[in-house]
């Protein structure tokens, strides 16, 4: 017979974990939506935010609420220098290129922290209380459950941002249409960057909640794969797909580590990817791009 209460705690538990990934898979689309870039790069840019942030709190001791913005806003601006050095002088080259080069980014970011911090998995210092969440009669992990609250209100700070702030206005109009955003004087390579900055600053507040919930590493650009499955299950261009395409992969990673093993949660995202490529290749959100011949 199905145990209902355990189904319903698993679901709490996967739609939670799906909270952190819509956070990064956020991240990736506010980049895509702006420059068309995918950057394959995400999960290393979220591990330097982690990175970071030990650094400032337990190498240099500062107290948690300095450490975690100066960890945020040295991501932002290694966002900055990515876009500026690396990215910007490949506007107009083909799609390919642009997207090979985030993949060796990946590699050269996840080298630099080996050099500077190695190999070595480290614990990041607590800050979220550590109760036993009861939901009912299910129970939630108190750092998933703090998690996935952070994430969620931090995705609605950044969509409030977008709405009512005249940069985030700028880059919706950007995302929507460069060449009309041009004529209006919008400066397009400017909000190119604000992209970068934005989204690396997103990465590095996901990578802080997910370095506490499991510790880092410099192989903690692993979850860059989920989140990239999340993106483009829910469109690479839609922030709503993120947001639901990260709580659909969340919920299907744990029923299938429940029932079918924990081995079988990678498996069953990329499964479940197939699918939807193969009935809307565009995502479940995406834009549908059609054109003449």
């Amino acid at each position: 017979m199905m145990d209902w209460a355990y189904l319903f705690e698993i679901s709490l538990t996967g739609l939670a974990s799906g909270g952190l990934y819509a956070l990064a898979a956020l991240a990736f689309v506010m980049v895509y939506k702006a420059t068309r870039v995918v950057n394959i790069a995400i999960g290393e840019i979220l591990m330097v935010g982690a990175y970071l942030f030990f650094t400032f709190s337990a190498s240099l001791a500062l107290p948690l609420w300095l450490a975690i913005p100066a960890a945020v806003l040295c991501c932002g601006l290694l966002g900055a220098v990515i876009e500026r050095t690396i990215i910007r002088p490949l506007l107009g080259e083909p799609p390919i290129s642009v997207f090979m080069v985030t993949v060796g980014l990946a590699s050269v970011l996840v080298g630099l922290v080996e050099m500077i911090w190695t190999a070595d998995q480290r614990r990041l210092p607590d800050f979220m209380p550590t109760q036993p969440i009861m939901i009912g009669e299910a129970f939630l992990a108190p750092k998933i459950f703090w998690g996935a609250v952070i994430a969620v209100v931090f995705i609605a700070a950044v969509l409030l941002v977008l709405r009512f702030w005249r940069g985030g206005v700028a880059l919706r109009a950007t995302a929507s249409d460069q060449a009309a955003a041009y004529s209006m004087g919008i400066n397009v390579p400017r909000v190119f960057s604000l992209a970068w900055v934005v989204s690396a600053m997103i990465a590095a507040v996901s990578g802080i909640i997910v370095g506490s919930i499991g510790g880092i590493s410099s192989s903690m650009g692993v979850f860059g794969l989920s989140v990239l499955v999340v993106v483009i299950v829910g469109g690479l261009d839609s922030v709503l797909g993120a947001l639901l395409g990260g709580l659909f992969i969340g919920l299907i990673e744990a029923l299938a580590g429940a029932y079918l093993g924990g081995e079988y949660k990678l498996l069953s995202t990329f499964i479940m990817l197939v699918i939807v490529l193969m009935i809307r290749p565009y995502g479940l959100f995406g834009t549908r791009e059609i054109e003449r011949l």
